[in-house]
C-alpha cells in the first residue's frame, strides 16, 4: 500500500534525498526535465509483453539483504558479494531512526552520516552565544562528545520471514477487519520478538529498551519479514562542518550538479557512558571512488511507489501532491517572515526552513514526474501488461483481476476523506508541543488497552521511541510555536470551512492566531519533567490537567481518531487488500527476481561511477575542491566558511570533492555510505540529481544520478582545515 505520508516524514526523507549543491563554472548545472502537463493519456490497444525479471539490464534496485541478486551481479559487473561480504555490510550500517542511514567507520561506535541528518541536534545544542550551525563543532577530546537529545541509532541483526503468519491472521475476514487483525498478529510479532530469547534482558527482565522489532511489509504486501535491530539512544556528536559548506549552493543548487558540498557529519554511540565496541565495521579506501569504479550503497530508502496501480498515481499526482505543495509554499512564507524577525529568529528556525525547502524542492520533482507523459505512459503500459498475464490465467484472474477496479474506487473515497485526515491526523510536525500534547492525550486512552488493541504507535514494540521523545530537553521556541501553530490552525479552518463541526466547537468564531498564542503562552509542556509527569500519571493527569495545549488536543482528537479510522476503513484497508492480490500475481508470474519499494528498511543497491549526457553536453562525474572556490562569491549561499578561504593554500585544490554515480537511491538513504568491493567507503550519499526526483515512480538509467562527497574531500578537509587529527587516526588515514 501506498503510505501517506505525514508533514515530518515528508521533510525527514525529502532531507533523505537531501539538497545537493554544486554547480563549477567549467560545467553547466543540470536543469529542471520538462514536463508536459497533459492529462493520463489512453492506453493503446494491445498491452505489451510483460517484461521478464530475470535479466539485470539496468543498476536499478534497492535489493533486500535476503535476496540480493549476487549471481546476476556477476554477471553485469564481474563481482559477485558471498554471504559474509554481505553480513559485514549489514552489520556496518545504521539507521537515525529519524529518516537518515549512518555507517560504523571504526570500533568504537564512530558512525558517518550527513551534516543535515543531525541539523536538527546541531540546532538543539546551540545557543545564542555558541551556533554551532553556522561555526561547526568538533570535540577534540573524548569528553567534549555532545549528547544529541532524542536522537536514535538502530543496527539489524535478524530478519525472519513472518508472512505466513501475517497471512493467517487476515484469512477470511472483510477488509477493514483484516487490517485490525494484520496490526494485532504484528503487535503480538514484534512484541514477541523484542522480548523473547532473542531480545536483550535487563534487571526487570527482557528490556523492550534496547531492542526494536518491525514487521515490514513488502511488495505492497506480498510478503512481511520481522527485522530485529539493536536500539542505541545514547548518541553523542563528534563534528560537524560549518551549514555554509555543508550546504553550500543552498536551495537553487539543491537536486543539482556539478555540486561542492561538504555534508558530513560524525556520530558515536555510547554504551553505559563509554563507547560503545560495535563490530563490523567499514575500512576507508586510500584512493576514494574512481571513474567508472563498481560501487554500493547500503541504506534505508524511505518510500517508493514503483509498484501501486496507476490510479493511486493519478491520486497522487491530482490531489495529494498539490495539497502537499500548497501547505509546503505557505510554510515557507511563514518561516521567511519569521527568520525577518532577527538574529535569534534566524537560528531556532533554520532547521524548520531547510527542510520545507527541501520538501518543496523534492515534492516539485515528483509531481513534475507524475506530469511527464513519457515516465506515466510507461507506468500505464507496465500496468496494462502485468493486467493482460494476470486475466490469462484463470486462477489468477480470480485472485486479482479486480483488484485494479476495487483501488480505483478506494480512490474516490480517499478524496472524500484526504482533507480532514492530512490536517488533523498527520501535519503536526512543525509544533513540537502539539506533538508532545496529542502523544499525551493518545498515550493516555491507548496505553491502558491491550496491547494488540492499541493503536500502532502505541504498542510495546512501537512506543518506546516515541517516549524518548516525549521526555527529551530538546529546548522549544515559543515564538515560532506560536506562528506555525497558528498557522496549522488556519488550515485546518480554511479547508475544512468555517461551518465544519469541528471549527465551529473548537474555534467558536475566534481567530486561529489567537487561540495558538493562548495555547503556547499557558502551557508547561516546553518541560520535559511536566510530560514525564503527565505520561506517569496517564488518564487520570491528562483529565485533570488544565494546561491549554493538552485541552486543544483533546478537544481536536475526536475528530482526528474518525478521519483517521474513516480512511482506514475505505481506503487503507481496500488497498492492502488488493495489492497484496496483485503482488502475489506477480510473484507468480516472474518469480522473487524483483526487489520491493522502499520502506524506510535496510536496503543494498550497486552502481558505478558515471556522468550523464544532459541534452547533448555531457556532465562529468566527479567536481574539484578548486570548484568550490570558483563557485564562492562571497554572498550566501554561495559563500565558503572563513576556516575555508584561510585554508586555501593547504589544500590540494585536485582533490575530489563531489561525483555521481549509477546507484539506486531515493529519500532516507542520506548518510548512507558509498563503499567499493572491498567494503571500504569510496564516498558518502548526500543527493541526488534532479533527474532522480522521479525515482519515486521508475528508475531511468540514462540520468538518474546518486550524489555523494568524495572519501578523499573528506580526509583533505578534516586533515587541513579542522586540524581533527583524533578523527583521522581513528579512521585509520
Amino acid at each position: 500500500m501506498k503510505k501517506i505520508l505525514p508533514l515530518f516524514v515528508v521533510l525527514a526523507l525529502g532531507c533523505g534525498r537531501k539538497p545537493e549543491k554544486e554547480c563549477p563554472p567549467a560545467a553547466p548545472a543540470t536543469p529542471a526535465p520538462a514536463v508536459a502537463p497533459v492529462a493520463t493519456p489512453a492506453p493503446a490497444d494491445a498491452p505489451p509483453p510483460l517484461a521478464p525479471a530475470a535479466k539485470l539490464e539496468s543498476d536499478e534496485g534497492m535489493w533486500t539483504f535476503d535476496n540480493f541478486p549476487s549471481a546476476k551481479l556477476k554477471e553485469r559487473h564481474g563481482f559477485e558479494p558471498s554471504k559474509e561480504w554481505l553480513d559485514k555490510v549489514r552489520l556496518s550500517s545504521v539507521r537515525l531512526a529519524q529518516g537518515c542511514s549512518g555507517s560504523l567507520v571504526s570500533p568504537r561506535g564512530l558512525v558517518m552520516t550527513n551534516h543535515h541528518c543531525v541539523h536538527r541536534c546541531v540546532q538543539e545544542l546551540s545557543t545564542p552565544q555558541a551556533d554551532l550551525i553556522a561555526d561547526g563543532f568538533f570535540a577534540k577530546e573524548p569528553k567534549d562528545e555532545r549528547r544529541c537529545p532524542g536522537l536514535e541509532i538502530n543496527r539489524l541483526v535478524e530478519i525472519t520471514d513472518v508472512t505466513a503468519a501475517m497471512e493467517k491472521a487476515a484469512a477470511g475476514l472483510d477488509d477493514a477487519r483484516a487490517l485490525e487483525a494484520r496490526r494485532a498478529e504484528k503487535a503480538r510479532i514484534e512484541k514477541a520478538c523484542a522480548t523473547g530469547p532473542g531480545g536483550p534482558v535487563g534487571k526487570d527482565g527482557p528490556a523492550l529498551e534496547d531492542t526494536r522489532c518491525d514487521v515490514v511489509t513488502l511488495y505492497q504486501g506480498g510478503k512481511y519479514h520481522l527485522y530485529r535491530y539493536e536500539r542505541h539512544r545514547d548518541v553523542r556528536l563528534v563534528f560537524v562542518p560549518e551549514l555554509a559548506i555543508a550546504f553550500f549552493g543552498g536551495d537553487p543548487d539543491n537536486f543539482m550538479f556539478p555540486r561542492y558540498d561538504l555534508d558530513l557529519a560524525f556520530l558515536r554511540v555510547y554504551k553505559d557512558d563509554k563507547p560503545a565496541e560495535l563490530t563490523p565495521h567499514f575500512g576507508w579506501s586510500s584512493h576514494g571512488a574512481r571513474d567508472g569504479e563498481l560501487t554500493f550503497v547500503s541504506g534505508h530508502p524511505g518510500s517508493t511507489s514503483r509498484q501501486v496501480t496507476v490510479a493511486m498515481l493519478e491520486f497522487e499526482r491530482d490531489v495529494e501532491l498539490p495539497f502537499v505543495l500548497n501547505n509546503l509554499f505557505e510554510l515557507r512564507g511563514l518561516l521567511k517572515e519569521f527568520q525577518a524577525r532577527g538574529d535569534e529568529a534566524r537560528r531556532v528556525s533554520t532547521h524548520l526552513l531547510f527542510g520545507v525547502e527541501n520538501g518543496l524542492k523534492a515534492r516539485r520533482g515528483m509531481h513534475g514526474a507524475l506530469l511527464d507523459r513519457d515516465l506515466f505512459g510507461r507506468k500505464l503500459a507496465d500496468e496494462r501488461a502485468l493486467r493482460a498475464a494476470v486475466e490469462k490465467d484463470p486462477a489468477l484472474a480470480k485472485a486479482a483481476g479486480g483488484s485494479w477496479k476495487a483501488i480505483e474506487e478506494a480512490q474516490q473515497a480517499h478524496r472524500a476523506v484526504f482533507k480532514a485526515y492530512q490536517l488533523l491526523e498527520r501535519g503536526w510536525y512543525p509544533s513540537p508541543l502539539m506533538r508532545h500534547a496529542r502523544a499525551l492525550v493518545r498515550a493516555a486512552a491507548e496505553l491502558p488497552l491491550a496491547d494488540d488493541a492499541r493503536l500502532p504507535e502505541f504498542t510495546d514494540a512501537q512506543f518506546p521511541p516515541q517516549r524518548q521523545a516525549l521526555l527529551s530537553p530538546a529546548p522549544v521556541y515559543p515564538e515560532l510555536e506560536r506562528a506555525v501553530l497558528g498557522l496549522l490552525l488556519t488550515r485546518i479552518r480554511d479547508e475544512l470551512g468555517p461551518d465544519h463541526p469541528l471549527v465551529r466547537a473548537v474555534f467558536a468564531g475566534r481567530d486561529p492566531a489567537v487561540i495558538a498564542a493562548e495555547a503556547v503562552s499557558g502551557t508547561k509542556l516546553g518541560d520535559a519533567k511536566v510530560r514525564e509527569a503527565l505520561l506517569t500519571g496517564q488518564k487520570a493527569a491528562v483529565d485533570a490537567s488544565t494546561d491549554p495545549m493538552v485541552k486543544l488536543a483533546v478537544a481536536l482528537d475526536a475528530a482526528a481518531r474518525a478521519a483517521r479510522k474513516a480512511y482506514e476503513d475505505r481506503v487503507e484497508a481496500v488497498e492492502r487488500r488488493h495489492l497484496e492480490a496483485i503482488a502475489r500475481a506477480r510473484f507468480a508470474l516472474l518469480g522473487d527476481s524483483v526487489y520491493p519499494d522502499a520502506t524506510f528498511s535496510l536496503r543494498l543497491s550497486f552502481g558505478k561511477v558515471q556522468g550523464w549526457d544532459e541534452v547533448g553536453t555531457p556532465v562529468p562525474p566527479f567536481t574539484t575542491i578548486e570548484g568550490a572556490y570558483g563557485r564562492h562569491t562571497g554572498h550566501a549561499p554561495f559563500a565558503l566558511p572563513k576556516r575555508w578561504l584561510d585554508s586555501k593554500e593547504k589544500l590540494d585544490l585536485t582533490t575530489p570533492f563531489n561525483f555521481c554515480a549509477t546507484n539506486d537511491i531515493i529519500g532516507g538513504n542520506s548518510g548512507s555510505p558509498v563503499f567499493n568491493q572491498a567494503a571500504e567507503i569510496v564516498g558518502l550519499v548526500f543527493d541526488g540529481n534532479i533527474h532522480s526526483l522521479g525515482g519515486d515512480y521508475a528508475y531511468v538509467p540514462a540520468n538518474n544520478r546518486m550524489v555523494a562527497v568524495h572519501s578523499r574531500a573528506i580526509v583533505e578537509a578534516l586533515r587541513k582545515i579542522y586540524g581533527a587529527n583524533r578523527l583521522l587516526e581513528e579512521l585509520g588515514q
